[in-house]
């Protein structure tokens, strides 16, 4: 049997023909990359499956296409579409609250032996975030490629002049930075493009492990990408292009990209119309994607666009710049081939650039480049030859290269035989993925699953009940209860008799033993789990002792002694509680001033000490850190896993601050009257019922709601 391989790519439009890509900033590189991975992978022998998961979406905005649950990409090889959040199209920085949906969507798909891969490879941040979970649930090796990083757009926006809450704002930076983190810290292996992202972009992150990370740049299709033109395609681009320019001959000075800041499009024009020497010598051709309605465009895309505009009349470049409203992307090749017939230059004047899979394409097609002097056109540029690269941020820089890049014909022909030899050689879609796979057999070793199988010897009842009611001990059941507590104990009890009973469960941040003597003050149904010291420890009926699987799971690279160290100099903001509230797996802290603007400084210095640490904060004023890997939402999806219990048969109770992680996901959950203005957020959740009454009125009430109790 072959490999079974997942691809996670959740955000843009995918799909396995006409790839809308340019459409906008989610619709890129990326998931042509994917799209081509997936192919070429399931074109391999000792592959028996790809399947590659992403978001369905029903929208009259977008095609039906992407409403589609299964989609076949090639003979083994297909897409998954999972519903998560709202139905519509939504941009990627929105994604974050619903991705906790998804991860539960596909841990129930993946423990089934027909449908667990052998490893997943987890596509942007958003994708990281969701692998991360599913593979620290079920064990399954990760692969990480980050594609983009957080914090290198982020120090390039704030280098811009961007302000930082605006920048949080429309990019929830922090949240994809977190996500990063967690990604790696979990990722078996980080697959990147260049060396310079492994030594300038990952090294800036506290979970990455250089020693775990290997560079395999992406490949290129030569079926596509090759020097041969055909008659046919010339007379199409004539067409296209033509009608633009006076002297449609002259050698172009050619850009393909979104028509987004970060491409820099705008300085190239500008480059050009300063220049005499381009400007007698060259055209300008700029393919930046699609705008059959300006208005349907993302503001950026449209603020571009205005900046070429005004930039052309500004210069005066009609009849020397193209611009097409509309092309084909199968027309792209083509558009490569028309430019190095005419012997003219691909130029990509990006500020940033991760890999540059453009600058391969034109190569391939016999196009030299000019391109910017920041990570993959490095590497690219070591291997092939075929051009020089300039500080994009400098317009005469820009100016200089491009005249020097244009001056010699006899060095552009070198440049074109060294590209078409180098990518051949280098950078085929065949070399890629054989390297991919070779790394995938030599690195990631078979490990157990994270979770207890079938008969697992250890004391645990394969299932308590059919269902689980959870409630928090440290805040339901500590509000004066009053009649609604003892309506809830005979709800309990009726329950109890119906023959298919709930199990009952307590959440608490306090010991086993401080929150038994509290509970039995309540004279309630014994509960089957108890999910003590904040999700740290898990303890059946009448044990003592958490569950060693459990325990065993969250003391991965956890070091309580140096979490402790790390945070001692915050003396002046934490103080540690007292040795009864503490835990083998809890670090717990008052704070001396309520707030919660301790957690990013508390967060940053675990990171900095490369602590599998994560923070939480409760009531304001409470402060435990735990192993990265444990959490009560976690806690509960181990018992879901443990017992074979569905999430969806989990009940849930939530109201003070730090229960959001509760909030997210299949489970069902009640959120009472009385709760933290953090937990209104959650309003637009589906499986999140909010109560309009308090304490145990609002559980009976969402009780009720989910008619959870003595269903039949």
């Amino acid at each position: 049997m072959g490999f079974k391989l997942l691809q996670l790519h959740l955000h843009g439009l995918f799909r396995s023909r006409d790839l809308e890509l340019g459409r906008d900033a989610d619709t890129g590189g990326q998931t042509l990359y994917v799209l081509e991975l997936a192919r070429g992978l399931a074109a391999r022998p000792e592959v028996e499956r790809v399947e590659v998961v992403t978001r369905l979406v029903q929208d009259r905005r977008v095609s039906q296409d992407y409403a589609q649950p299964h989609e076949e990409i090639a003979p083994g090889a297909s897409i998954l579409r999972f519903p998560f959040g709202p139905r519509r199209y939504l941009r990627k920085e929105q994604l974050w609250p619903h991705l906790d949906d998804l991860a539960d969507q596909l841990v129930a798909r993946l423990q089934q032996p027909e449908h667990r891969p052998d490893w997943i490879h987890a596509h942007y941040a958003d994708a990281g975030y969701v692998g991360a979970l599913v593979s620290r649930r079920l064990g399954i090796p990760l692969v990480f490629t980050g594609h983009s990083l957080g914090r290198e757009k982020l120090r390039r926006l704030l280098a811009a002049g961007g302000d930082h809450d605006q920048i949080e704002q429309s990019y929830s930076i922090s949240r994809r930075i977190d996500a990063e983190e967690l990604a790696l810290a979990h990722a078996d292996l980080v697959v990147t493009s260049t060396r310079q992202e492994v030594q300038e972009q990952y090294a800036r992150y506290g979970r990455f492990q250089v020693e775990r990370a290997e560079v395999v740049p992406p490949g290129v299709d030569a079926r596509r990408f090759h020097p041969q033109p055909t008659g046919a395609e010339a007379e199409a681009l004539d067409a296209l292009l033509g009608p633009f320019l006076r002297d449609p001959e002259l050698p172009p000075l050619l850009a393909i990209s979104r028509a987004v800041r970060r491409k820099n499009i705008p300085a190239l024009v500008e480059a050009f119309g300063r220049s005499a020497v381009l400007r007698e010598r060259h055209n300008l051709v700029l393919v930046l994607g699609c705008r059959e309605d300006p208005r349907q465009l993302e503001k950026q895309q449209r603020d571009v666009f205005q900046q070429v505009f005004d930039l052309v009349d500004r210069y005066d470049l009609y009849g020397q710049v193209a611009y097409p409203k509309q092309h084909r992307r199968e027309q792209i090749p083509a558009v490569y081939r028309w430019a190095a017939q005419r012997q003219g230059l691909f130029v990509n004047p990006a500020l940033t650039e991760p890999f540059g899979l453009t600058l391969l394409e034109a190569a391939a097609c016999g196009l030299p480049m000019v391109a910017t002097d920041d990570g993959g056109p490095r590497d690219i540029l070591a291997r092939c030859e075929n051009g020089l690269l300039v500080d994009v941020t400098d317009l005469e820089a820009v100016q200089d290269g491009l005249e020097q890049a244009g001056a010699d014909q006899a060095r552009w022909h070198r440049w074109r035989d060294n590209g078409i030899e180098a990518v051949s050689r280098h950078f085929s879609w065949d070399a890629h993925i054989c390297s991919y796979l070779a790394l995938m057999q030599g690195k990631l070793e078979a490990r157990q699953p994270a979770v207890a199988r079938s008969g697992d010897s250890s004391a645990v009842p394969s299932r308590l009940a059919d269902r689980l009611f959870l409630l928090d001990l440290d805040h339901s059941l500590e509000l004066p209860a009053g009649d609604g507590l003892v309506a809830l104990r005979q709800h309990l009890e009726k329950d109890a008799r119906s023959g298919r009973p709930s199990a009952l469960g307590i959440l608490t941040g306090r010991s086993l033993a401080v929150a038994r003597h509290r509970f039995t003050e309540l004279h309630l149904p014994d509960p089957g789990v108890w999910i003590t010291r904040a999700g740290t420890e898990i303890v059946y009926g009448q044990e003592n002792s958490s569950d060693p699987e459990w325990s065993r799971m969250i003391a991965v690279d956890w070091n309580r002694e140096r979490v402790e160290t790390t945070l001692q100099d915050l003396g002046a903001h934490l103080k540690l509680q007292e040795p009864e509230h503490q835990g083998d797996f809890k670090v717990s802290y008052l704070l001396r001033q309520s707030g919660e603007g301790i957690l990013p400084l508390v967060r940053q210095r675990l990171r900095q000490r490369q602590q599998a640490a994560r923070p939480s904060l409760r009531c304001h004023w409470f402060l435990d850190v735990v192993p990265m890997r444990a959490s009560r939402s976690e806690a509960i999806r181990f018992l879901s896993l443990r017992w074979g219990l569905p999430l969806e048969r989990i009940l849930v109770v939530a109201s003070e601050q730090g229960d959001g992680e509760l909030v997210r996901g299949l489970p069902a959950t009640v959120v009472l009257a009385e709760h933290d203005p953090s937990l209104d957020s959650f309003r637009h959740q589906q499986r999140v019922f909010f109560a309009s009454r308090q304490s145990m009125s609002g559980v009976l009430e969402g009780l009720q709601h989910y008619r959870f109790l003595s269903r039949r």
